[in-house]
């Protein structure tokens, strides 16, 4: 009664007089139907709280135990476990791919192509704590007092993006973090730089620390950068300069108030070499040349132990500059150097890039004295005069320079704030368009003569970030001497007529032997000139490239102009070149085939050739262009036209089908059969049979239709010796009654051939498949058992256009 009297009071008042008994009741009575946890369940929940003491005997547990606890543990024992997981014969990739869906909550894209769900879990654990996305309290297994997320993750991270205020790159480069950064250093491939916002002093010294470690001392051969609408220039060069190997040392490559430590241990090694071998040296050493694969060679300290902490303002009025020396096209790229000595009344050694360097005379190969007296590097501490701005003013000496390779002594370094880039444009390597025709093209971008580089990256993409032309003028000059460069991507820079700049840059690097560069790609806007007189441009200046992408998206601004400082075609010669792919997406441009022929005859080696959105200006253009491909390029095997009017090139299309030596030819939105009759189709099918070498055909966009993919399905009649193992026909109109069509003819050519048939892959994207679901799944369910389908879920009632067209 007395607990009775205690709980009137609590449902006496409520609404209703409703009394909390049923609710209770069937709580307890729900409680009930579910399945009590087993004893083992139990014992799995109770040692997974305690694996701190009982790790050691967790492992050895048999199989059947094992694969109990696993769902229970810690990320970070979970991570652990790998080990006795394979001994028991048990796999963890079910348990992290749960661990994303509990906890990351989205479908990451590509999902299919992931191959090890615990690295694919970690690193975005990483990048997610990192940026404070991810709080590690909202679930039981990401947390653990034994741990640090970052610090036991890091060592899977093989891509890591820093944004905005680049908050990341000072979390990274703090004190308590450098295990972590030590991890990333040997494990981190490609760092990305995204939606970037101007920052302090502070983090860009932590920038500076960051990239030292991970660039020059660790692993990473990819640096991209993505949308930055105004990027600033300080940060930008930065980062470009620190990419391409160069670095200041001193106190703005410090931790914990000292010098580098692995650029310490080189010192100290390089210290202990035979006095001869220094004295070979001297102060400062020659660059050394890629090691083929990625690598400029690493850098090296400077004998005797120069780390001054001095600020670069004093460093950069004296005559010593990374591009310094500007040489002849016959001058031999080893120059010995000397320390010159620095204004302000002291010496320093500083990185490879700013130290020890002379110039040469324009006719002749002697040494030119450098301005002051030659002085020995020495030891220094840092001293009050120690400048805090030194960071700022390194990433202008990369474009600084004037006509004569020299500074000018009563110049100023851009120390205090950004205006002093402006000044910097007439001191540039490549001094813009009449600079580089001032040298016939190409002397107007000088070697970078640095003693030695670091290690550098082999690829740099930029997407979406408008450069200036002293930003232009800047990577120009960077990529003169960037041999460890082996991939080079520019998408929507503000390129125009900035072109002559990166055009100089690579003359300059073809003069390296040991350049690395193979592909480049180019997209933009507009160009300054016609899409093929770019090419021919490109690989007159560099013949060593493999593969060459341009795109733009409007025609030329400039119509029948040249820039200043490009050579025309007709005055250009192309080498013989290595090019063995090139794609060109012209703004609507006409495609005359006479300027493309040199390109064509210099590339003997070209396998792969892909037009876009190009206009064919007469009936015969294109015959002439099969017809140079046939005798200059006789290894081509992928042809490809994308956006291109075909319907009245039917003869040139069937010679392409009839061609012995392509592989793959892909006609995409090329309208074939937009004025076509039933016999070009039977045509086609023809000359596809009889076609032994061709692999893949690609025919997205044309309108087929259920009845001409029907038609198709003759290509693997019994007669045929076609050997195609692809076959594209995404947005072709077609719907799912005729793909039951062409699945039962498809099935029964191949009983008629005895189950002997190559085609492997169908590809479907963007049809029709959705106005009958059922007949559409049972096409693709007997589709697949003779081949792998690729489509998706498509709404096509967003091509309702498109379907009148073809009604």
């Amino acid at each position: 009664m007395a607990a009775r009297s205690f709980l009137l009071p609590r449902w006496r008042g409520r609404a209703g007089g409703a009394c909390p008994f049923p609710r209770w009741r069937r709580r307890r009575r729900a409680m009930a139907v579910e399945e009590p946890r087993s004893l083992l369940e139990l014992s799995a929940a109770a040692v997974s709280r305690s694996m701190g003491a009982l790790e050691r005997d967790v492992w050895a547990l048999p199989g059947h135990l094992l694969r109990g606890l696993l769902p229970l543990l810690s990320v970070f024992h979970l991570e652990r476990a790998e080990a006795a997981a394979r001994r028991a014969g048990l796999s963890t990739q079910p348990v992290w791919r749960q661990l994303w869906d509990d906890v990351m909550k989205t479908r990451p894209p590509n999902a299919k192509n992931i191959t090890c769900w615990r690295k694919k879990f970690l690193e975005t654990f990483f990048s997610n704590v990192l940026h404070g996305v991810l709080d590690v309290s909202s679930d039981r297994r990401l947390s653990d007092p034994h741990f640090s997320p970052l610090l036991h993750s890091s060592p899977h991270v093989s891509q890591l993006t820093l944004c905005n205020t680049l908050q990341g790159a000072l979390e990274l480069a703090a004190e308590h973090n450098q295990k972590v950064l030590e991890n990333l250093a040997g494990s981190l491939r490609i760092l990305k730089f995204q939606h970037l916002l101007s920052s302090d002093q502070s983090v860009r010294r932590s920038l500076v620390l960051l990239l030292h470690r991970l660039i020059h001392h660790g692993s990473v051969t990819q640096v991209s950068m993505y949308s930055w609408p105004v990027p600033d220039t300080v940060l930008l060069v930065l980062i470009l300069s620190m990419s391409a190997g160069f670095c200041r040392l001193g106190n703005a490559i410090t931790y914990r108030s000292s010098p580098c430590g692995l650029c310490r241990e080189e010192e100290k090694a390089q210290s202990q070499e035979s006095p001869d071998k220094r004295a070979e040296w001297g102060c400062c050493s020659e660059r050394e040349g890629s090691d083929g694969k990625n690598q400029a060679a690493p850098a090296e300290a400077e004998a005797s132990g120069c780390w001054a902490d001095a600020g670069l303002n004093s460093v950069l009025s004296g005559p010593t500059s990374p591009l310094q020396n500007p040489v002849s096209e016959e001058s031999s790229s080893k120059v010995p150097c000397d320390p010159p000595s620095v204004q302000g009344g002291s010496s320093h050694c500083i990185s490879e890039q700013l130290s020890c360097q002379r110039v040469l005379r324009k006719k002749r190969r002697r040494l030119k004295p450098a301005v002051g007296k030659k002085r020995r590097c020495l030891r220094q501490s840092r001293g009050p005069h120690a400048d805090p701005e030194d960071l700022y003013d390194f990433v202008f000496t990369v474009a600084r320079e004037d006509n004569s390779g020299l500074f000018d002594k009563n110049s100023t370094t851009g120390g205090e704030n950004a205006e002093s880039w402006t000044s910097l444009s007439t001191g540039s390597l490549c001094t813009g368009h009449a600079g580089c025709k001032k040298r016939g093209g190409s002397a107007g971008i000088f070697s970078l003569k640095a003693t030695k580089y670091f290690r550098s990256v082999s690829t740099l993409e930029l997407f979406s970030i408008p450069l200036t032309g002293e930003m232009w003028r800047t990577l120009s000059n960077l990529l003169s001497s960037w041999v460890s460069l082996e991939n080079l991507v520019l998408c929507y820079n503000g390129l125009d007529a900035n072109i002559s700049c990166i055009l100089s840059g690579l003359r300059a690097l073809s003069r390296h032997s040991d350049c690395q560069l193979r592909v480049l790609r180019l997209s933009d806007v507009s160009s300054h000139l016609p899409c093929v007189e770019l090419v021919h441009c490109i690989l007159s200046a560099f013949p060593r490239l493999h593969t060459l992408s341009v795109s733009f998206d409007l025609k030329t601004q400039l119509e029948g102009q040249m820039p200043e400082g490009i050579p025309s075609c007709s005055e250009a010669e192309i080498p013989e070149s290595c090019l063995e792919q090139l794609e060109i997406r012209f703004p609507r441009e006409p495609l005359h085939t006479a300027f493309l022929l040199p390109v064509l005859k210099a590339s003997k080696s070209l396998q792969q050739l892909s037009l876009e959105s190009a206009t064919l200006p007469g009936s015969q253009e294109l015959g002439l262009l099969l017809e140079a491909l046939r005798e200059c390029n006789p290894h081509l095997k992928k042809m490809g036209f994308y956006d291109v009017n075909l319907a009245q090139h039917q003869k040139e299309v069937l010679l392409l089908l009839q061609d012995p030596v392509l592989q793959e030819i892909t006609f995409s939105f090329c309208r074939l059969f937009e004025s076509s009759t039933a016999e070009f189709l039977s045509e086609i099918i023809n000359a596809v049979k009889r076609n032994s070498s061709l692999k893949s055909l690609r025919l997205p966009g044309n309108r087929l239709g259920n009845d001409r993919l029907v038609a198709l399905a003759g290509i693997f009649s019994e007669d045929s010796s076609s050997s195609l193992c692809r076959l594209d026909v995404s947005s072709n109109c077609i719907k799912p009654d005729g793909l039951l069509e062409f699945t039962k003819k498809l099935e029964g050519h191949i009983q008629q051939r005895g189950g002997q048939i190559q085609f492997t892959h169908l590809c479907l994207f963007q049809n029709w498949l959705d106005q009958d679901a059922e007949t559409a799944q049972e096409a693709l369910r007997r589709l697949k058992a003779v081949c792998t389908v690729v489509s998706d879920s498509w709404d096509s009632s967003q091509a309702f256009a498109d379907y009148i067209s073809v009604m």
